[in-house]
């Protein structure tokens, strides 16, 4: 496997030098560039990644569709909006919505149920990596390798890069690439603290550092009704989140409680090395178990939300302003939030990291991404290239779309971005803000750090001074879409660039183990049953000492085995 992925990796970085050739199973030459009337045969790097074809090409593909989002004009729908329309115009490419699935366990089951009927659209995204590998495993998805070698853009070849192999080895299964990968910044790993401070400041209250601040802020907002008689301390996860994010989901969890976890330094769902050649499944731990405790304790006293676990969406009541804690990436405090600024104006959202006792900043870090782009094998060579080309000039001219509409309606979106580009961003935003730099210095075409100069011309527009402690009273709303990503920026992201991580968690595998594929779901859904039961008062704190000897006799002890083996390799 090692040999294979090697060589699989060393193959797909040697550049876009090769001329582009017809896949042996396609019997036309369907493409051009848009620029340019020679045929494929004689384009290579970004002229082959981004050209057009001759002839209509059809994309089937099956969406998810968050049920909240209302930022399509009227008129638009589904499969006919500014990206579809951009897709058709700029490079001859039809985009098909053979079917649609809600956000979150709607989304799930439909991926499940396709996979189980082998009958694949051509192309989707999928959230978990369990579904890349069962599609693979069951002989359903196409082989992109060389294709993918032919038609990646050069901005994608670096972002690959940025992440040293691990995102092509993430999108591969038995040597072969099999999957668009997602490629996030490191951030959307760690989660922080997001709360009102405009409802602390009129308490007089000091920004929580602790988990005992944290549940005294919760409490004094609630005695205070500073929500509203439906005033809730702290938001906990829908039926379609998690109470913590894990390995194979290892970000984008809105309203799980991992900061508390990781302040008490326990780190479940992640597997842990613990240095001595040995690995453990964290959530089985005994930091766990006192976290556990501690959440029911929260619950019983009413500080988080009443309807956790059951309600439909958490960002509801946050966006309501009814809540005044809740838990997150760094975006979720402005793209996962919007209504709340929309409701109220002065909803001053800021984010913290929340501290153990003894004043460590603890957090888990997440793989290179969470989603993947899943293409059928029976996908025609003249489909799969335009998928590799949708992802291409999505990279490329995000910046440019009226993001006004949510890019989320753009056709089999999975993001790629380098590593370090909000790091970046805030950096080099706040020079752009104080006059050190103008927009312009960031006008490099194919820039790794792709949206950085449309932000650049637009910060001065969004943000006023004062710089030095930002909050939403510099922020124009005018434009909403640039409001959302800057705050989310400017806010969400200033604690993990400013504020040196303690203790960063990794796990030993973001993948799964040949035991898991068998026996994973089950203890995974014993796990959650528990957790869930646990924190709500259903079931209690005993309960999880026999969760442990149930989930080491039913397969943990074999997977932690193999995990083991993972860390020796």
């Amino acid at each position: 496997m090692k040999k294979n992925m090697a060589m699989l990796l060393s193959v797909v970085l040697l550049g876009l030098t090769l001329t582009a050739c017809t896949s042996s199973n396609d019997s036309s030459n369907n493409l051009k560039a848009s620029s340019q009337p020679d045929s494929s045969s004689q384009l290579s790097g970004d002229d082959l990644a981004f050209s057009k074809f001759d002839k209509p090409v059809d994309v089937h593909i099956g969406m998810v569709v968050d049920p909240t989002d209302k930022t399509l004009p009227e008129g638009d729908s589904v499969s006919n909006n500014q990206y579809t329309r951009y897709l058709k115009e700029k490079y001859n490419i039809n985009v098909i919505v053979d079917w649609t699935a809600a956000t979150g366990n709607d989304f799930k089951q439909k991926v499940s149920l396709t996979i189980a009927s082998g009958k694949l659209p051509d192309g989707m995204v999928v959230d978990d990596r369990s579904f890349m590998t069962k599609a693979a495993s069951s002989g359903l998805l196409y082989d992109i390798t060389d294709i993918f070698q032919q038609y990646q853009s050069s901005q994608v070849k670096d972002i690959m890069a940025s992440t040293e192999g691990r995102a092509l080895e993430n999108a591969s299964y038995k040597g072969k690439m099999v999957a668009l990968p997602n490629i996030t910044v490191d951030t959307d790993g760690v989660h922080v603290l997001w709360i009102r401070k405009d409802w602390l400041d009129k308490l007089q209250l000091p920004v929580p550092k602790t988990v005992s601040d944290v549940e005294k802020a919760a409490k004094a907002f609630i005695d205070n009704k500073l929500g509203g008689d439906k005033t809730i301390g702290i938001a906990g996860p829908s039926k379609n989140t998690f109470p913590y994010s894990t390995f194979l989901v290892s970000s984008n969890n809105m309203g799980g409680f991992d900061p508390i976890f990781g302040a008490m330094d326990a780190y479940p769902g992640y597997w842990l090395d613990n240095g001595d050649g040995s690995v453990s499944y964290g959530t089985i731990s005994d930091n766990t178990r006192k976290s556990l405790a501690l959440l029911a304790d929260w619950y019983k006293k009413g500080l988080i939300d009443p309807e956790v676990g059951t309600r439909d969406n958490v960002g509801d009541p946050i966006n309501a302003n009814q809540t005044g804690i809740f838990f997150g990436p760094w975006w979720n405090g402005g793209y996962g939030n919007g209504d709340s600024f929309k409701n109220d104006p002065t909803a001053n959202w800021q984010a913290y990291p929340v501290y153990s006792d003894d004043n460590k900043w603890n957090a888990h870090m997440k793989t290179t991404g969470s989603t993947y782009t899943i293409i059928s094998k029976n996908a025609k060579p003249d489909v799969v290239k335009a998928i590799m080309i949708m992802n291409n000039a999505l990279v490329r001219d995000e910046a440019t779309f009226d993001l006004s509409v949510a890019v989320g309606w753009y056709p089999l979106r999975n993001v790629m971005a380098a590593a370090n580009e909000t790091e970046y961003e805030y950096v080099e935003l706040l020079k752009v803000l104080k006059g050190e730099t103008d927009p312009e210095d960031y006008n490099k075409p194919n820039s790794l750090y792709k949206l950085m100069y449309a932000d650049a011309k637009k910060v001065r527009d969004v943000i006023k001074p004062p710089y030095d402690d930002l909050n939403v009273s510099n922020f124009s709303t005018a434009n909403f879409g640039d409001f959302q990503r800057l705050y989310s920026i400017m806010i969400g992201d200033r604690p993990f660039t400013t504020i040196p991580i303690d203790k960063k968690v990794f796990s030993v595998t973001y993948n799964q183990t040949p035991t898991m594929e068998t026996k994973w779901a089950n203890l995974k859904k014993m796990e959650d049953e528990t957790v869930m039961k646990i924190i709500l008062g259903q079931a209690s704190i005993d309960s999880f000492d026999k969760f442990v000897k149930d989930w080491k006799s039913q397969g943990g002890d074999e997977i932690t085995a193999e995990v083991a083996e993972l860390l020796k390799k």
